[in-house]
């Protein structure tokens, strides 16, 4: 039998290299390639005997399409990202920065599952028993149905799935744990593909499922192989800062539900608590009066929320005026600074613009724009925007107003939290069907836009 023989694998992209380089020549890495032990050609080799069938192919009319039961997990708005619940024998993967709280929120969920009589896993890899149980009694966690187990052996955690057969089984983390068969250190992209790949054949046999924690690198992504992220059937992102109490958990991939959803929790002395009224929360400690605030009414998933953009426009002496962006997209920014600068004419070149999402939000769709341009617009000209307005709208290179979808709940947000109008583009007058109990104002262009927004004659 022929000998093993070494391999370089880069634990950025994953590619294969012959020998040692500083540099990977596929991503342009330096310093991550790394040894792997290669097995031998025999064990490689597929066997060329008679093919024995051991699967069936039907028809798609004679394929039964059987529904699942999921498991609805006492948070409701985990159940709402995950679509329902979860799903028997499916793999999740979650993500996020250190210290945002995925243990904690995973080991909340296990111990809400097990004092409703399910028998849960919690196999920690990063963690001893101890400690495990030192954050179960700071988060109030009884249970003989819980299962704690300390290990980094992926095979013996296995072992302990097969024979425990829980109702869920969690697993903290997938870079902490290895598998004896392969000679990488765990981390390395052959432990965390292989790892994930053996937990997700577990999950489909055993019909048990199974929560993964991925680390994430410095640019948010999950650590180790894109594939980590094909093989599982929903990736889900707990985000927020970490001086801010409120965190957002976001689904990316789901197999069995949309991924437009998210859930919104506080971070407390007792873990992590729901929030049911997101858009109260944002504009608790609104300063109605300030000049460069503006409320916009922005959609994630079925749910409208509404939240404060705050934005300051300060003189500089700088030939290149800085722009920051906290919260909305850096370059959605620069377009609405350019707009308003040329189709308005406020005289931004000479200002250095700051914008914020209050609470730690991030906003990406487009019906946010004319919420920032007016904030903006409000700092620069030192004039409050009218503090029973909310403003929905998407802003054009032309400085026209665009329509934006989903308008009758946005429009039912804002009268239930108080408003009284809502500053809307004008080709949406169509659309929508009754004003849901708050005046609607219509508006064709920016310019308009701003004449309607903003307090006359009051300075800040």
């Amino acid at each position: 039998m022929a000998k093993p023989h070494s391999r370089w694998v880069c634990q950025k992209c994953g590619s294969v290299q012959a020998r040692w380089l500083g540099r990977c020549p596929d991503c342009n890495e330096w310093e991550t390639l790394v040894e792997e032990k290669e097995p031998a050609e025999a064990a490689r080799r597929p066997s060329r005997g008679t093919w024995i069938p051991t699967s069936e192919a039907r028809p798609l009319s004679q394929v039964t399409s059987g529904r699942f039961d999921r498991i609805a997990v006492p948070l409701e708005e985990l159940n709402r990202v995950l679509g329902g619940g979860i799903v028997p024998g499916s793999a999740i993967l979650i993500g996020g920065d250190p210290g945002i709280g995925k243990s904690t929120l995973l080991l909340q969920v296990s111990g809400l599952l097990a004092q409703g009589g399910r028998r849960v896993l919690y196999a920690s890899g990063e963690e001893s028993a101890q400690q495990v149980r030192l954050r179960a009694d700071r988060l109030g966690i009884t249970g003989d149905e819980l299962y704690i187990l300390a290990e980094t052996n992926l095979s013996q955690i296995l072992g302990h799935i097969e024979h425990l057969k829980p109702a869920l089984a969690v697993v903290d983390s997938i870079q902490s744990v290895y598998l004896e068969d392969l000679t990488a250190s765990s981390g390395s992209i052959s432990q965390v593909r292989e790892g994930a790949a053996a937990l997700l054949r577990l999950a489909k046999s055993t019909q048990i499922p199974i929560i993964i924690v991925g680390h994430v690198t410095k640019a948010g992504a999950i650590a180790g192989p894109r594939v980590l992220e094909h093989i599982v059937d929903a990736v889900l992102y707990l985000e927020g800062e970490r001086f801010h109490a409120y965190r957002l958990l976001r689904s990316v991939k789901n197999r069995f539900g949309s991924t437009n959803e998210v859930g919104v929790f506080e971070m407390s002395e007792g873990g992590l608590a729901e929030v049911t009224n997101p858009s109260q929360v944002f504009l608790s400690e609104r300063l109605e009066t300030a000049p460069g605030s503006a409320i916009a009414v922005t959609m994630e998933g079925t749910r409208p929320i509404l939240v404060e953009v705050q934005a300051l426009a300060s003189p500089t002496s700088l030939s290149l005026p800085r722009r920051t962006a906290n919260g909305i997209d850096y370059n959605r920014l620069l377009i609405l600074a350019a707009v308003l600068n040329k189709r308005v004419g406020l005289g931004l070149a000479t200002q250095d613009i700051f914008v914020n999402v209050v609470g730690g939000l991030k906003v990406s769709e487009p019906a946010a724009d004319l919420a920032v341009a007016v904030a903006i617009a409000s700092s620069y000209r030192n004039q409050p925007v009218a503090s029973d307005l909310a403003i929905v709208g998407e802003i054009g290179l032309s400085g026209e107003l665009r329509s934006v979808g989903q308008i009758d709940k946005r429009l039912r947000e804002a009268a239930k939290l108080g408003f009284r109008r809502c500053l809307v583009p004008r080709v949406m007058a169509e659309q929508m069907h009754g004003s849901q109990g708050i005046d609607v104002v219509c508006a064709g262009s920016l310019a308009e836009a701003l004449q309607v927004a903003l307090v006359r004659g009051a300075t800040g």
